[in-house]
């Protein structure tokens, strides 16, 4: 039984899938109304924008880049996509447009970060700025409304029984990243390129390639992402939240271990970590919270479950 216990608290997920436990069981015990259905509904519905942005944040992570454009993206491919929509254009067109702007988007930061040598860091803190700035002088200040009906409906905004379908979607992603960086060569490739880049190079691997492809990949799940939340709420304005969501998410990204510097990541991990901070939102608005106490207390709390994790791995390998 140690044995089993010790080998689930050294996985990559495991101690973050206890805080996960830990603080639902807290959550059941002593938050009014968390349990009802309506609740976990929303729970369900509400996470996998913030899970999509967080596992983009991480492939890229783990490849030694940062993107804080993504933000832009998440607000600025759902809103062309919906006034594509009001113009008449098929759904599944303004989709394939979304898509190609997050690509777009990542594909620019990818080549200015490798080709100028600049941080990513500085890099995307420009193209964020820019691209919101293209939001706005495309939108001005108003929210476009965006609906789906018929099969898109159904696959982007209903539910089957209790569970929404953007979870699914969100599940699928995940495990489709999963594999990816743990199946496939290229994963291997981002690892190591993450993890020393000189070393990576010695090795035959294209960096420049890898981290690339890595922005175009981070660009895309913004845009899926934006486009949920889009969905979601039926509009899209060009200030929806993404800057604040990226933050929320870059948390999520870190609760559930993935390394700041890059080498070191798993996207099982920032799926949980996505459910764990999206569930402290959710706890703190259920005990009515005041507004300017709110981000403090989630503040607090990402540090304190984050400390809880690297204890739990101590404790771990305290059994050996």
């Amino acid at each position: 039984m140690a044995v089993r216990l010790r080998n689930l608290l050294l996985s990559k997920e495991g101690g973050i899938f206890l805080v996960l436990i830990m603080l639902q069981i807290l959550a059941i015990l002593f938050v009014d109304n968390y349990t009802n259905p309506d609740n976990i509904k929303l729970l369900l519905k509400a996470t996998p924008s913030l899970g999509i942005l967080a596992l983009s944040a991480t492939v890229l992570m783990i490849s030694g880049e940062f993107d804080l454009s993504m933000g832009s993206t998440f607000a600025l491919a759902p809103m062309i996509s919906a006034l594509c929509h009001g113009a008449g254009l098929n759904l599944w067109l303004c989709i394939m447009i979304a898509l190609m702007i997050g690509a777009s988007v990542g594909l620019a930061n990818g080549l200015i970060t490798v080709w100028t040598g600049m941080p990513s860091f500085i890099v995307t803190i420009a193209t964020m700025m820019f691209w919101r700035g293209i939001t706005l002088f495309i939108a001005g200040a108003r929210w476009v409304k965006f609906k789906t009906e018929g099969i898109a409906q159904f696959l982007f905004t209903d539910t089957i029984g209790w569970l929404p379908l953007q979870f699914i979607w969100f599940a699928g992603i995940t495990l489709i990243l999963w594999f990816l960086l743990n199946r496939m060569r290229f994963g291997n490739w981002i690892f190591a390129t993450g993890g020393n880049v000189k070393a990576a190079k010695a090795m035959g691997i294209n960096t420049d390639f890898v981290k690339v492809t890595c922005f175009i990949i981070a660009g895309i799940l913004a845009a899926v992402a934006g486009f949920f939340e889009s969905l979601r709420v039926a509009s899209v304005g060009p200030m929806q939240g993404g800057q604040i969501l990226i933050f929320t998410a870059i948390a999520a990204m870190v609760i559930g271990g993935t390394k700041i510097g890059g080498g070191v990541g798993t996207v099982l991990g920032t799926f949980i970590g996505a459910i764990i901070m999206f569930s402290i939102q959710n706890i703190l608005m259920l005990m009515r919270v005041q507004a300017f106490l709110f981000q403090l207390l989630v503040g607090v709390i990402l540090v304190s479950a984050a400390a809880g994790n690297l204890l739990i791995r101590k404790k771990a390998n305290s059994l050996e």
